[in-house]
């Protein structure tokens, strides 16, 4: 039978049941993360409350050797954290051990993606569309310069959008955006960007020769005056399942890390890759770290003579 630890693991079940009014769901994992680290603490001969700070930190360790996932690592510990501010207030103990413990470092999710072959088939698609005549071509225009602009620059979208008409007038294969902070940076432009955004130029002129100018090159109705951000990604989901692609994988933010894992897999620097983005701390863009480790795998497994041995071995 369990000591008066178990008891006292029953009442603070009870308080969040009478007090907080927590579900039984919730109350079942409550009951089962604590009596896991009842069991672990009875195994190091203590119990929950004689338990010290190294006993709990033992524990957390423990989780991690048994492969507990970072969120599941803290929700214990906040379950842990939570029965030790009762038994506290309670008077059943005169410290919290578990106050000054560390919470587990949860991996940075990685950002989601798509692949060139997808980026493609949604630019070939944009490009057909464009192609259309008849009414509603210039929206069709917009869309396929706004895809180029994006993959081409790696834009934020909120930059995209707010581009100036004065783009138009550019001469050459670079762009000059502003940023967040106001700050300026440099970006080339590809031939299908710069080819996408004269077609557009030429028939935004066409069709507005007669009317007030807007300052903005994707103007809008609305009280920005340009294009809002929701009404690009809610077209580019349209674009995107009629070229056969999953949406909900794509918006202009994950074109944007295309863009950046693109270009590091075909063997950019980091620091470039830095600046195009407008990132004004390299950690940021180290979230595409693992692209860089990837490719020095593939590039290390097709050219180092061990590799190549074992290869053949196979």
């Amino acid at each position: 039978m369990k000591d008066l630890s178990a008891a006292h693991i029953e009442a603070f079940l009870e308080m969040l049941s009478a007090e907080r009014g927590a579900a039984e769901n919730t109350l079942q994992s409550y009951r089962r993360d604590l009596d896991d680290l009842y069991d672990f603490l009875i195994s190091l001969k203590t119990s929950p409350l004689a338990a010290q700070n190294t006993h709990l930190s033992a524990y957390l360790g423990n989780l991690n050797k048994r492969g507990f996932a970072a969120s599941s690592q803290a929700r214990r510990l906040s379950a842990m954290r939570q029965f030790y501010k009762f038994l506290y207030a309670e008077g059943l103990r005169g410290d919290d051990p578990s106050a000054i413990l560390d919470a587990p470092k949860k991996a940075r999710a990685l950002p989601k993606n798509m692949s060139e072959e997808d980026v493609t088939r949604l630019l070939e698609r944009a490009t057909l569309e464009a192609a259309e005549p008849g009414n509603g071509q210039l929206s069709r225009l917009r869309m396929l310069a706004l895809l180029e602009l994006l993959y081409a620059t790696g834009m934020r979208v909120s930059e995209l959008v707010s581009l100036p008409l004065k783009v138009l007038e550019q001469d050459g294969r670079f762009l000059m955006i502003r940023g967040k902070g106001n700050k300026e940076r440099l970006v080339p432009l590809s031939r299908s960007a710069i080819a996408a955004l004269k077609a557009y130029g030429e028939a935004k002129r066409a069709i507005e020769a007669d009317g007030e100018e807007s300052p903005w090159l994707f103007p809008s109705q609305g009280s920005a005056g340009y294009l809002p951000r929701q009404v690009f990604a809610r077209d580019l989901k349209g674009i995107a399942a009629r070229a056969g692609l999953k949406t909900a994988a794509i918006s202009p933010h994950v074109m944007r890390h295309a863009f950046a894992s693109h270009l590091l897999q075909n063997g950019a620097d980091l620091r470039v890759v830095q600046e195009l983005l407008g990132h004004s701390d390299i950690s940021t863009t180290q979230i595409y770290t693992h692209v860089l480790e990837e490719r020095l795998r593939q590039l290390v497994e097709t050219h180092h003579p061990l590799a190549k041995e074992a290869k053949n071995r196979d």
